[in-house]
């Protein structure tokens, strides 16, 4: 060992690192076991679409009044499915050729493995003649097998082929919940492909332009390869033994929240390493000495996102209950990957990777006294009263400027996408063309003894279809499927609306029975999901009925309501937990209520934002009930962060300095790597907007807006402002507020 690699060496003035041996190894031998782990769940990204669950009915608890009838009503099917449509279209009428294509379609759809074919209803033809609809029921559960997602793709891809081969030139077309929840799961396919390259892509660019080093940006984006692989090992088996539920969005933002984070952990680390190498001549002493400055502040901010997202396991709904762990297992892989492997990696390669600005020993390294961030610190010193109000204000005028806009009352099927599937087009045709309630009823459970007591109630509702018999007991599919073959006609009508002939009812099932109310409006329209309120009030007076309502509509409904409940539980338990975490770290009471104020301030001014930009500049026709509680939980846990980097360094520096220059040092030191690490998170959940779905494209734009705006106005601005307005009291009640100002 010569004298310059000798570990307590001080040398050239540099400062001593002593080295003990247990945590390195345990470093070293997590970094290899991180680099094998995360390499071979590679293989798993692709295969995460193979547990994931993207039906609104697998999104909620078993106590949702829908979820009760679902459960109850299956009791009276042979297979659970989905309702759907095939359209077959002409500008002018179908001619006689075009009817014998549609029936020699329907033959052949109905032999298509996935298809429900008992369930299969005579085609419907519109008053112009120019449409017709075949209702095509596809298998989403037979017995206790729940059907995949890609599986159901499949299927309905089968099914729109079967059409257009026997269409000739008829425009082909689906529709229903079957059809829209098919072009959701396409939305999804191929995500980790586009999503992950598209992330990969801008991060490798604002590395490059960030470092300008040809080398550097590999280390901390193969390290997010490695988290995302492992990530996605971890969530496969879990979700795949039905411990957590996996939706193409929790999918898509586990991947840019990986790349973001991760490569916001790599900056920290890297930017403390480069300073350290100018203090040490040994690349290793600087890396100890980094990494170990590093890892309270990273080990702060690792846990309060995870523990911000776990608070999402309060949730009633199965998605949100299930997006918290799967984000916070994708932090952790991080945090373990990005603690281990990535440091271990860059001091083994050596200074060259910094290469043409490689870092020597000058001692040059207090970048608090010069430089840009140098010049802004100074300024907010000077000017820190005037600053933190002028900041405080902008925020509120952001906030009131487009809050008004914002309207989160839900979305059709339809709505959600940002394209125009082929589902979408077959949707709007088919409710221009027929009943728009047909093929997607409102299921009621009852006591058979009520049964004509309920329909009685049911029929009276309004938005309920006044059709003879659109309020009726449940067909006895097998039975009815075996008169149609022998006469269509005799039950053509009952069958359309999802009722059989006298006779044909199903049989009652401990004394339960199934009953059908046929809608007036598009299941999924806002009239029809008021229209189940309506309905759910009614049935539920009728004595000793016990009566349920559920099905597609009240599905939705369900999880709105849910959605709404979430997110007035879930948030103030976020804030406490953020609290507790933030006054742990600092040690102090006073400025942990300072950091959450201000960031809960940028998330309001962040929504106003949205509002405006998403009515006004999008288009879109609303958001998800579910959006307020996700932009709240990604935009404060994240953008805590930024402040966990900051008052780390100000607290470290305060010791030393006082608070007031503490304050001016810290900002000084860390205003370029935080702002560069804002910059990668914000591009990287920008990327969402590459899936044509509109909540992922919100959420998108509000955590890369409320990021950027976080990084340049909170933390460059108001949060040092006003810390250095109050000076040593915000350290309140530990001995650094009794300390020098």
């Amino acid at each position: 060992m010569t004298k310059l690699d000798t570990p307590d060496a001080e040398q050239n003035g540099s400062p001593a690192v002593k080295r003990h041996r247990l945590p390195i190894f345990t470093v070293i031998a997590l970094a290899i076991f991180a680099f094998i782990a995360g390499g071979f769940g590679g293989a798993f990204q692709g295969k995460l679409a193979e547990v994931q669950k993207n039906d609104n009915s697998s999104y909620l608890p078993s106590s949702a009044e829908s979820t009760v009838v679902s459960n109850q009503s299956a009791e009276f099917l042979s297979v659970e499915t989905i309702p759907g449509f095939v359209l077959f279209h002409r500008d002018s009428a179908l001619t006689n050729v075009d009817k014998s294509a549609i029936d020699t379609a329907r033959q052949s759809i109905s032999s298509i493995s996935g298809v429900d074919a008992n369930g299969m209803q005579p085609t419907q033809f519109s008053a112009d003649g120019t449409t017709a609809s075949i209702f095509v029921p596809l298998v989403a559960q037979d017995g206790d097998t729940a059907v995949a997602g890609d599986v159901l793709a499949a299927t309905e891809q089968n099914v729109i082929d079967a059409a257009e081969h026997a269409a000739g030139d008829m425009q082909v077309l689906p529709a229903g919940p079957g059809g829209l929840l098919v072009a959701l799961i396409d939305a999804f396919s191929g995500l980790e492909g586009a999503l992950l390259g598209a992330a990969l892509l801008v991060v490798i660019v604002i590395l490059l332009v960030v470092y300008r080093s040809p080398v550097l940006w590999f280390f901390p984006l193969f390290s997010a390869v490695l988290a995302i692989g492992l990530s996605s090992m971890v969530i496969y088996y879990l979700a795949k033994a039905d411990i957590l539920t996996l939706t193409g969005q929790s999918q898509g933002i586990l991947f840019v929240l990986v790349i973001g984070a991760g490569t916001d952990y790599a900056l920290l680390i890297i930017s403390r390493y480069r300073e350290e190498l100018h203090n040490y001549p040994n690349r290793f002493d600087a890396m100890i000495r980094a990494w170990r400055e590093s890892v309270p502040a990273i080990t702060a901010s690792a846990a309060t996102v995870i523990l911000g997202l776990l608070c999402l396991t309060f949730s009633q709904l199965n998605s949100n209950k299930s997006l918290g762990p799967v984000a916070a297992i994708g932090i952790a892989c991080t945090y373990l990957v990005m603690m281990t492997f990535m440091p271990v990696t860059l001091a083994a390669a050596g200074r060259w990777v910094f290469w043409p600005r490689t870092p020597q020993v000058d001692h040059a390294a207090d970048l608090a006294t010069h430089g840009l961030w140098g010049k802004i610190a100074a300024t907010v010193g000077k000017r820190d009263r005037s600053l933190w109000i002028g900041a405080s204000v902008l925020l509120i005028v952001l906030f009131a400027v487009g809050i008004g806009s914002l309207k989160t009352d839900g979305l059709t099927a339809a709505q959600n996408f940002t394209n125009t599937p082929d589902a979408v087009v077959g949707q709007e045709l088919y409710d221009s063309q027929f009943n728009p309630g047909t093929g997607a009823p409102a299921v009621i459970t009852a006591n058979a003894a009520q049964s004509d007591a309920v329909i009685k109630a049911a029929s009276a509702v309004p938005g309920i279809s006044q059709d003879p018999g659109a309020v009726c007991t449940q067909v006895d599919v097998a039975k009815v499927s075996a008169l149609i073959k022998t006469n269509p006609a005799a039950v053509a009508q009952a069958a359309t609306a999802g009722c059989a002939p006298a006779g044909f009812t199903v049989a009652p099932i401990d004394g339960r029975t199934m009953i059908n109310a046929t809608l007036t409006d598009s299941y999924d329209s806002p009239q029809a999901l008021e229209t189940i309120t309506r309905l759910r009030t009614a049935v539920h007076a009728v004595p000793g009925a016990d009566a349920l309502v559920g099905g597609s509509t009240a599905t939705t409904l369900d999880v709105q309501a849910a959605s709404v409940h979430d997110r007035n539980l879930i948030i103030p338990i976020v804030l406490v937990v953020i609290f507790l975490v933030l006054a742990a770290l600092l040690r102090a009471l006073l400025i942990p209520v300072i950091l959450i104020a201000t960031v809960v301030l940028s998330f309001a001014a962040t929504l106003g934002v949205s509002g405006f930009f998403f009515t006004h500049v999008f288009g879109f026709a609303g958001s998800d009930q579910s959006f307020p509680l996700y932009a709240f939980v990604f935009l404060v846990a994240l953008g805590i962060d930024y402040n966990i980097f900051l008052m780390t360094r100000v607290r470290e520096e305060t010791g030393e300095f006082g608070t007031r220059a503490g304050v001016l040092r810290g900002l000084a030191v860390t205003g370029g790597v935080i702002t560069s690490a804002g910059i990668v998170l914000a591009a990287t959940f920008a990327v969402l907007g590459v899936l044509p779905l509109v909540f992922l494209a919100q959420i998108g734009f509000v955590v890369a807006f409320g990021v950027l705006l976080d990084t340049i106005i909170v933390r460059s601005v108001l949060v040092p402002a006003l810390s250095h307005d109050i000076g040593k009291r915000i350290w309140w009640p530990s001995a650094l507020a009794q300390a020098k100002d």
